[in-house]
Order: C-alpha cells, then sequence, then structure tokens
C-alpha cells in the first residue's frame, strides 16, 4: 500500500498524466474486457470434478429445497446456503446450460476487480495505483481456477459480498448511520454465507484503519466489529464441523501435530507469495508435500516468514503500506494455511483458489509501490514505465488465457494436470472415470491401474475399477473383488456398496447379500435415488417383496420426479396387484408423459387397458408406441390382434 501521496480525487499533474480525465465507467470496461479476454476459452467449458455436486441437484430444485438448504447442514456438500441459494436461482434461469454459470463466474470476477479499485479510492489510494491493483487482480493468472471453476462461485460470489460489506462498513466508520452500519453487517453474513474464508474481514477492516490513519484502531472502531468476531468465529467453527464430519477431513491423511501445522502454514505462505510473482507452473493438483518436523530445513520458511513480519511491524512508521499488505496476506491465508483441516488437504496442501481473496493486500502493495516509484521518474521514464505496466497486465492476461483453456473439460484439466504433477493419483481416478463415461474403457483402465500403483489404498480407484470390470463378461470376480476392496478400506463407502450390490443382483445366488448391500447403501446414504431405484428393481424380483418394491420406487420418485423409468417399472410392479390397476395406469400416464418416446410404457399401458376391456383406448396406446418406435413388435402384435377381433 502507500503512503505520502495524494487521494484520489484531488487531481494533481502526476495522476492526470497517467489516466488523464478517464472516468471510472470506462476503467471499469477496461477491467472487463481485460476478463472477458482472459477468460473466453472457458466459457464454454464443462462441468468439473465435484461441479456436480455443486449445480441443484434434482430433488432440491422446487421451492421446497431452498429451504431444505438452508435447514439442513447435510443437504449440500458444504453448508454454505447463500451460495447454494445463488445455484438454485441459477438452475432455474438457465438448467444445466455450463455457459450461464461461468458468464457468472467471469462477470463476479470483473466486478470484484472493480469494486477492489473503488475500495481502494475510498481509502485515499491514487486512482492509477488504485486501478492497477485492480487489472493486476483482474488479469492474473493465479485467479484462473477461482473463475473458470464453476464449484468456485463460492470464491468469487463471497468476495463481492466482503468488498460491499468493507466498502459500507468504511462508510458508517465515517457517517456514523445505523443504516450503513445495518448494510455493512448483512453484507458480511451473506459473505460468511457464501464461503466462511471471509471471516477474516472484521480483522481486515482494523489493519485497513490502521493504515489508513496511521494509527491504531480505537474503542469507537474496535466495538462496532465485535459482533462481527462473534460471527465469524462461529462461522469458523460451523466449517471446521462440517469439513471434518459431513465432508469428510479426517482420518490418518489429515492427522498432523500442532509443530508439522505450524511448519506447514510458513511454507504455505511462501508458495502462494511466489506463485503471485512468477505465476509458472501452475496446475490443478498440486504435489503433496511431506512435513518433517526433525528436517531442519522445514524450519526455514516458518523462519524466513516470522523475520519479515517482525522486521516490517519494527518499520511500519516508513513502510506501514507494505506491513499491512503483508498481515492482509498472511492473515486471509490462515484459514487455508494447515492450522484447521479441508479436504482438499488429502490431495495437497496448496491450491490456487485458496489465495483467491489472499492476494488482493499483494497487488495492493505492488500497484502502490509502482505509483510510487513511477512518480519519482523524469518525463520519459514515466512514459516507459506505464508502458512496462501496460505490458505486465497483457502478459498476464494472456497467460490466464492459456490457463483458462485447460478448464475447458475435464480430459483437458486431468491431463494438463497429469504433465506436471505426474504422481497425483486423484487426477489418474478422475481422467479414468472421464474416460470410461466416454466409453473409452481401454484407456479408463489403465488410468484406475495408475492410480492404485501411486496409492494401493485409494478406495475410490477401486470401486471405479470394479465398476468398470463388471460391465465386462468374466470379469465379475475381480470386480467383486475391486468392491469388497473398497469397502474394506472405506466400510462407508456408500456408492461402493451399491455398485457391489448391483453386480450381486446379476449373480446366481447373490440377490439377498445384494439386497444388504443396498440397504447399507441407503442407511449411510438415504438421499441417493438411484440406489432406491436399483433395489426396488431388485425386490420386484423377489418373491413376496412386491410391496417392499413399491415403497423404495416411490422413495426414489420422491427424490427423482422426473424418472419415466421409475414411474414405468412402478407402474409394472401395481398392475400384477389387485386392485391397483388405476394407480398402475397413472403411473404409466406420468412416464410417457414425461418421455413422450417412451414406447415399452406405451405398450405396457396397452396391455392395462385391453385386460380391463378397453379396446379402443389399448389400440390408441399402441399407436403412440408405433410412432415413438416403429420397430416395436409387441405393439405391432396387439394392434394386430385388436384389429383382427375387430374384423371378426
Amino acid at each position: 500500500m502507500h503512503e505520502g501521496v495524494t487521494s484520489a480525487g484531488e487531481g494533481t499533474p502526476r495522476e492526470a498524466g497517467l489516466l488523464g480525465r478517464t472516468p471510472p465507467w470506462a476503467l471499469s470496461a477496461l477491467v472487463f474486457l481485460v476478463v472477458l479476454g482472459s477468460y473466453w476459452p472457458c466459457l464454454r467449458g464443462g462441468l468439473l470434478w465435484d461441479d456436480a455436486a455443486h449445480v441443484t441437484r434434482a430433488d432440491l430444485r422446487p421451492l421446497g429445497g431452498l429451504f431444505r438448504i438452508w435447514a439442513n447442514l447435510r443437504e449440500t456438500q458444504q453448508y454454505y446456503p447463500v451460495l447454494h441459494s445463488a445455484f438454485w436461482l441459477e438452475y432455474r434461469l438457465w438448467g444445466a446450460s455450463t455457459l450461464g454459470y461461468h458468464l457468472v463466474n467471469v462477470g463476479l470476477h470483473g466486478l470484484n476487480a472493480c469494486l477492489v479499485a473503488l475500495l481502494l479510492a475510498r481509502l485515499r489510494v491514487p486512482k492509477g495505483a488504485a486501478w492497477l491493483a485492480a487489472l493486476l487482480f483482474a488479469a492474473h493468472p493465479v485467479c484462473v481456477e477461482s473463475v473458470a471453476w464453476i464449484s468456485e462461485q463460492k470464491n468469487t460470489l463471497s468476495l463481492a459480498f466482503y468488498l460491499l460489506s468493507a466498502r459500507a462498513f468504511l462508510g458508517f466508520s465515517e457517517n456514523r448511520r445505523a443504516s450503513s452500519y445495518l448494510q455493512a453487517s448483512l453484507l458480511f453474513c451473506a459473505a460468511l454465507g457464501t464461503k466462511s474464508v471471509t471471516a477474516t474481514l472484521p480483522a481486515a477492516l482494523l489493519l485497513v484503519l490502521w493504515w489508513s490513519r496511521g494509527r491504531l484502531p480505537t474503542r469507537r472502531d474496535v466495538a462496532p466489529l465485535l459482533p462481527w468476531f462473534l460471527v465469524a468465529g462461529a462461522s469458523g467453527a460451523l466449517t471446521a464441523w462440517v469439513e471434518r464430519h459431513v465432508v469428510g477431513a479426517q482420518g490418518a491423511a489429515f492427522d498432523l501435530t500442532p509443530v508439522e501445522r505450524l511448519l506447514l502454514a510458513g511454507r504455505v505462505v511462501w508458495f502462494y507469495l511466489g506463485k503471485l510473482l512468477w505465476p509458472s507452473d501452475l496446475m490443478f493438483i498440486y504435489p503433496h508435500w511431506r512435513i518433517d518436523s526433525g528436517d531442519p530445513r522445514s524450519w526455514a520458511p516458518l523462519a524466513a516468514a516470522g523475520t519479515l513480519t517482525a522486521g516490517l511491524w519494527l518499520m511500519r512508521g516508513r513502510l506501514r503500506g507494505a506491513c499491512a499488505g503483508w498481515l492482509f496476506f498472511v492473515g486471509s491465508l490462515f484459514p487455508a494455511m494447515g492450522i484447521v483441516s479441508v479436504f482438499p488437504f488429502l490431495y495437497s496442501y496448496v491450491a490456487d483458489h485458496f489465495q483467491y481473496l489472499a492476494s488482493l493486500g499483494v497487488f495492493a502493495v505492488a500497484a502502490c509501490g509502482a505509483y510510487s516509484l513511477v512518480g519519482r521518474m523524469p518525463v520519459l521514464g514515466r512514459v516507459w514505465a506505464r508502458a512496462a505496466c501496460a505490458l505486465l497486465v497483457a502478459g498476464l492476461a494472456f497467460l490466464s488465457r492459456l490457463q483458462s483453456a485447460t478448464y475447458r473439460d475435464s480430459e483437458t484439466l486431468y491431463t494438463a494436470t497429469l504433465e506436471r504433477n505426474p504422481a497425483c493419483w486423484m487426477a489418474e481416478n478422475n481422467l479414468g472415470a472421464e474416460l470410461a463415461e466416454r466409453g473409452r474403457a481401454g484407456e479408463a483402465l489403465e488410468h484406475y491401474r495408475r492410480a492404485l500403483a501411486i496409492r494401493p489404498d485409494y478406495p475410490e480407484a477401486h470401486n471405479n475399477l470394479g465398476n468398470l470390470l463388471s460391465g465386462k463378461p468374466g470379469s465379475e470376480p475381480e470386480a467383486r473383488r475391486q468392491f469388497e476392496e473398497a469397502l474394506r478400506l472405506r466400510p462407508e463407502f456408500a456408492e461402493a456398496h451399491t455398485n457391489l450390490a448391483n453386480l450381486l443382483s446379476r449373480l446366481p445366488g447373490g440377490e439377498l447379500e445384494a439386497v444388504s448391500h443396498y440397504e447399507r447403501a441407503l442407511e449411510l446414504r438415504p438421499a441417493d435415488p438411484t440406489a432406491h431405484y436399483d433395489l426396488a428393481n431388485l425386490l420386484s424380483r423377489l418373491p413376496g417383496r412386491d410391496a417392499e418394491a413399491a415403497r423404495e420406487y416411490r422413495a426414489s420418485l420422491g427424490l427423482r420426479p422426473d424418472s419415466a423409468e421409475a414411474h414405468n417399472n412402478l407402474g409394472i410392479l401395481l398392475a400384477r396387484g389387485p386392485g391397483t390397476s388405476g394407480e398402475a395406469l397413472a403411473e404409466f400416464s406420468e412416464a410417457v408423459r414425461l418421455d413422450p418416446r417412451f414406447a415399452s410404457a406405451y405398450v405396457n399401458m396397452a396391455i392395462l387397458e385391453l385386460h380391463q376391456g378397453h379396446r379402443q383406448e389399448a389400440a390408441a396406446a399402441c399407436e403412440r408406441a408405433l410412432q415413438a418406435d416403429p420397430s416395436n413388435e409387441l405393439a405391432a402384435r396387439i394392434l394386430d390382434g385388436l384389429a383382427a377381433g375387430h374384423a371378426r
């Protein structure tokens, strides 16, 4: 940050020479152009990794789902109700089209960059420095992961609330109006409900007030923030609990001693600073570090960070801006330093999206330092310096464009990750899953085996390999071994229970064991419509279990009401029971309403109508079946039989 310069609004000759009388709207347009140019390659990108868990699932899409998002800690992948309410609204606007989600993320990133400039201007940072900081943030490739990845709307949206809240609070610190304080508080709560890393805002505001005024905040400044600190603490504690008990950030992979966590924190700070200063070898998943407290070299990053912090504090009279920027950077990184475990630590202790917020401290210091340096140069030197700044922004935007292109689809992203991090077992497994979904089973098999060669105790890879093998004739025994190994490693792996049950249900004599695995899967994940449906299909084949099968079909439809297959199968089940033909017909009707090309459901409807003596209705259903599928022989035979009977 910057001391000893005039405010943005004073219009000194030096400021006028740098930006002339360019209005804020024009500078904002420039920022958005830079952002759009940087992220153009990813706008048509598809869903990646956990995006499907963030885009609102079917059972949460009705209006009642919005209530469940807020009321139940386990309804969504993480308990961020504001974020998932935004996703809920976005789904209602454009459904599963990924373009809409990408445009929102890109737009939010551009908005955040402009808010950075306006906030710095409010703090009397010169116009040139404020907008240079905004452009650095807009163009820097370390932000790509947060902007190009749909799931990280939690970053872009939470930062918008964070910056708006900060701006409102700074207004309150000047006017002391209750309305300004209420606005700032509501925006802060919205930020917390989007991503809890924004809990650092009250401490950041005290830091900013100290930097802006040159003196430590008074009781008058601190008192209004005390409720914020309490809410922030509660939010952080809740997120830590959810990460551990809902998301699954517990176990041997997360067991670090307090000393190891401190050593990790020291290394994390320098890693992120290094990526900001020299953004090379950026990747989706970085190598997983080994923290060894017995190695003297492991202590060097922590010692260096402590020394720099102490040195800047001792020199705060002359370097107040640099000190404030460093403290903001380190403080904002605190939730992702390793002091508290988060689930991504299973793969890597660092990720670019963890420093989306924290990077603002470095960009502000860099921009103010560059502005101050340029201002001391002769006229010709200032011209060259401004050109260098423009080239820097353009170069960063070019790197962001290259980086964002890797987020086009999962195959591109994981392939790029493995090129830079060949030991990334998660990328091997996920790439295998992507290739299997595309029908490239041989390549998928190779990637699953590579993942298990790197990490033999990887239950997801065992499960995925088993799933792939279960579809190959003659490979059922090996598939079963893979599922059982996945469950040995993780007994509460619901998907592996379901997949093993699917396999057993096809093996002679495996039906009852399959039922037990389905039931266990549903104990672990009651809201899984596929497991309910698969269990219902199996129960419908077992003697005397029709009532249980009907219950499971209805449970599946309660979670996924738009499943034409489930309605059809429930109709078949009801049609063979006494007194339920009307209900069966209603299920068949719903199936064809959902899928007008569902020929089998029309045929089932025709058979039921025929048994009830409704020949005309049966004929009409068969005609619709043949319109949907002209090759449907059963519909043709029924229609021929009806025609022959009519002729007689």
